[in-house]
C-alpha cells in the first residue's frame, strides 16, 4: 500500500467514488478504509442506479418496504440509498474523529430534478441531513445558479455541503463565496462555525473530453487543459482561504472548503490511466477515485510535481471558449444525473409492482457480483490492492 501512503503523506485525501451494498455487505468497504488509506466516499444518482440495478442485495429490503406500505419510487430510493450512506458513514466515523472532523465523510446528492430550484433544494437537503443525522455526511448540491444560492443558505443552516458539477474557475469562485457568506451569517447569528464544512468538487476528465474534440488534430494542448484548469482552481483556493476575511472566520472556528478532484478516471485510452491523480497531488485537496483508478494507482502510481498551469490555460483560451464549454458540461452533467435518476425510479417502480403482486423478489447471492478491484467476488475484492 506504499503508493497510496505516498498520496496520504502528501496531504491528499483518498475518497472512493463508489458506494454499493455489495461493497458494504462483503466487508470490502471496511477493508478499503483499514488497508488502503480510503478516508471518504462519494455517491451520485448514476452510482446508485448502477448499484441497485446491478445487485439483488437490495431486494429483501425493497420487498419489506413495499409490503409495509411504501409505494412512492422516490421514497423507496431514499430508503435504500440512505441506508447505504448511513452504514458507510458509520464505518468512516473513526476516520472523522481521528482527523478532527476534517475527513471521513460520505456524500449523498439531492435529486437532480431540483437543480434549478433553490428553495426545493434547500428543503430536500435539510430533510436528507436530518434523516441521515450524522456529523460525517455531506449533501451534494450542483453548482448551478440556483444551487449556488442554496449552498449559502445550507451553510448558514449548518448543513455540510459537497458542491458538485463544478467545471470552471468562475463557478468555483461562486461556490467559495457562497460558503464564506453562509459562514459569516452563522457567525452573525451566534451559531458555531466548527460544526459545518464543505468541499468543492471540480470535475476534471470531462473537460479534456470536450476540449480535445474542439482542438485541431495533434494539438499540444490535448489532454492538458483539465489539469491546468484544476491547478488554477487550486491556486484560487490557496488565495481565498488566506487573508483577513478568511482569518477572521478561521479564528471563530471555521473550516476550509477543501477542493475535491472528481471525475478522475481517464476517459481517453491514449492518456495515462492516472493522469488526473498523478498530476494533481495538491496538499489539502481530495481525490475521489473509482475502484479501477484506485487499483491502478496501487499498481503503478507515482505522484508528480504539479506544473505551472498559466501558459496552458492562456493558450487554451486563445483557441477555445472555455466558459461556454463549462456551461455545456454543467448542463450535460445535470441531464445525465436526471436520466440515471429516472432509470432507477423506473426500476424500483417495476420491482415494487412485482412485490405488491405477491411475487418474491430474487434472494441475494453473496458471490454473484464481481467487483472493480479484482474482477472477482466481493470477498476477494481488496486482494489486489
Amino acid at each position: 500500500m506504499s503508493r497510496l501512503r505516498n498520496l496520504h503523506d502528501a496531504d491528499v485525501s483518498i475518497w472512493l467514488d463508489s458506494l454499493s451494498r455489495d461493497l458494504l455487505d462483503g466487508g470490502a468497504f471496511a477493508r478499503l478504509i483499514d488497508d488502503c488509506w480510503v478516508t471518504g466516499a462519494t455517491s451520485n444518482p448514476t452510482i446508485f442506479a448502477a448499484a441497485i440495478s446491478g445487485s439483488e442485495r437490495y431486494d429483501a429490503q425493497l420487498q419489506h418496504l413495499v409490503r409495509a406500505g411504501t409505494d412512492d419510487p422516490q421514497e423507496l430510493f431514499f430508503a435504500l440509498a440512505l441506508d447505504d450512506v448511513g452504514r458507510a458513514a458509520d464505518l468512516l466515523l473513526g476516520v472523522h474523529q481521528l482527523s478532527g472532523g476534517r475527513d471521513g465523510f460520505v456524500s449523498f446528492e439531492c435529486t437532480p430534478d431540483l437543480a434549478d430550484d433553490t428553495d426545493a433544494t434547500v428543503a430536500q437537503a435539510l430533510e436528507l441531513w436530518e434523516r441521515l443525522s450524522r456529523p460525517n455526511v455531506m449533501i451534494k448540491v450542483p453548482a448551478t445558479a440556483a444551487g449556488i444560492a442554496a449552498i449559502e443558505e445550507l451553510t448558514y443552516l449548518g448543513v455540510n455541503v459537497n458542491v458538485t458539477l463544478l467545471f470552471s474557475l468562475e463557478r468555483y469562485e461562486q461556490s467559495v463565496e457562497a460558503y464564506l457568506a453562509g459562514l459569516e451569517r452563522r457567525r452573525a447569528a451566534g451559531s458555531p462555525l466548527s460544526q459545518v464544512t464543505s468541499v468543492a468538487s471540480l470535475f476534471v476528465s470531462r473537460l479534456d473530453g470536450k476540449a480535445d474534440a474542439l482542438l485541431p488534430a495533434g494539438s499540444p494542448l490535448a489532454g492538458k487543459i483539465a489539469v491546468a484548469n484544476a491547478l488554477t482552481v487550486y491556486a484560487a483556493y490557496t488565495e481565498r482561504f488566506s487573508g483577513e476575511r478568511w482569518q477572521a472566520l478561521e479564528q471563530a472556528g471555521a473550516r476550509r472548503q477543501r477542493p475535491l478532484w472528481a471525475s478522475t478516471a481517464t476517459k481517453n485510452p491514449a492518456y495515462s490511466d492516472l493522469l488526473y491523480v498523478e498530476e494533481l497531488v495538491t496538499p489539502g485537496a481530495i481525490n475521489t477515485m473509482p475502484l479501477s483508478t484506485l487499483r491502478a494507482f496501487t499498481d503503478h502510481g507515482t505522484p508528480a510535481r504539479p506544473a505551472d498551469p498559466r501558459k496552458t490555460l492562456q493558450a487554451a483560451r486563445s483557441q477555445l471558449d472555455l466558459a461556454a464549454i463549462a456551461d455545456e458540461l454543467e448542463q450535460e452533467g445535470v441531464q445525465a444525473f436526471r436520466a440515471s435518476y429516472r432509470q432507477v425510479l423506473e426500476l424500483l417502480d417495476a420491482k415494487a409492482a412485482k412485490a405488491r403482486s405477491g411475487k418474491e423478489l430474487a434472494a441475494p447471492d453473496a458471490n454473484a457480483h464481481g467487483n472493480a478491484l479484482t474482477g472477482h467476488s466481493t470477498d476477494n475484492q481488496i486482494g489486489a490492492v
